[in-house]
């Protein structure tokens, strides 16, 4: 089975160590490559799918919106958050999928946060998106730099939340961080995690963001973009295979490129 990541950047991507260890795991032949790709290049990339040349890629950021508009089919989660992280090769035709929905959900679950309560999500974009699919069952307030686009993306998705601007902070709230921020050593806005009561932060980088270590630091409770990244991956690697996500060998290939990221910083 020959598999991918398709993104710019993408070389901090560990979607590799799990899927490789994923695939040894179940006994599956395959590959797993890291592939940048920029966004011109993206018709070409999902092409190389759809003529059987990869069996199926994942596609991270900056391209989730655009790949939803080269896939020959998508789920009905991925059209309803504009995004597709996972291609699938069916028949000669690649159906795309949003496993980042499911992948909030797990890690929210995995880590301790609360089931109910009032979230603040950072960003209108993708993640976004995935995120306040994900949560929609909590009291959701979007922040941007525009509220407008925060709005926006509340009543394309249909659901019920408050749009305001980045300058509002997170007291009382978990704050989910669906930005860019962090991933190349960027700082959120500083009042973001002012009384917060937890942090989940969707990106993740060639270290450890600042957002998860200022939360640590305030003795919150955080899940990290690569905790995320985890429970995104077991979905799409089922998908694929049809197999169940063998979670405690993905999980340990995490733990291991971590702890080799953090040698090396």
């Amino acid at each position: 089975m020959r598999l991918a990541v398709f993104g710019d950047p993408v070389a901090h991507s560990l979607s590799p160590a799990l899927h490789r260890a994923a695939l040894d795991a179940v006994g599956i032949p395959g590959s797993y490559e890291a592939v940048r790709v920029d966004e011109a290049g993206m018709a070409e990339a999902v092409a190389s799918i759809r003529r059987g040349t990869l069996d199926g890629a994942n596609v991270t950021m900056p391209h989730k919106a655009l790949a939803l508009h080269l896939v020959d089919e998508a789920s009905s989660e991925a059209r309803r958050a504009g995004a597709v992280n996972t291609l699938v090769r069916v028949e000669g035709r690649v159906v795309g999928h949003n496993t980042d929905i499911s992948g909030v959900a797990q890690a929210w679950r995995w880590g301790g946060l609360p089931a109910a309560g009032p979230v603040l999500i950072l960003g209108a974009g993708g993640a976004a998106a995935a995120a306040v699919l994900a949560l929609q069952d909590h009291t959701i307030t979007v922040a941007t730099r525009r509220p407008e686009a925060g709005l926006a993306l509340l009543e394309r998705l249909g659901v019920v939340g408050r749009a305001r601007g980045l300058d509002v902070p997170g007291g009382g709230m978990v704050v989910v961080n669906a930005t860019p921020l962090g991933m190349q050593g960027e700082e959120l806005p500083s009042c973001a995690l002012d009384g917060a009561v937890g942090l989940f932060d969707m990106a993740y980088g060639a270290t450890t963001t600042p957002a998860v270590r200022r939360a640590k630091e305030r003795g919150i409770p955080v899940v990290a973009g690569e905790q995320m990244l985890l429970g995104q991956a077991m979905a799409s690697f089922q998908l694929w295979t049809g197999r169940r996500a063998p979670e405690d060998a993905m999980r340990r290939a995490l733990d291991a490129s971590l702890a080799s990221r953090e040698a090396s910083h």
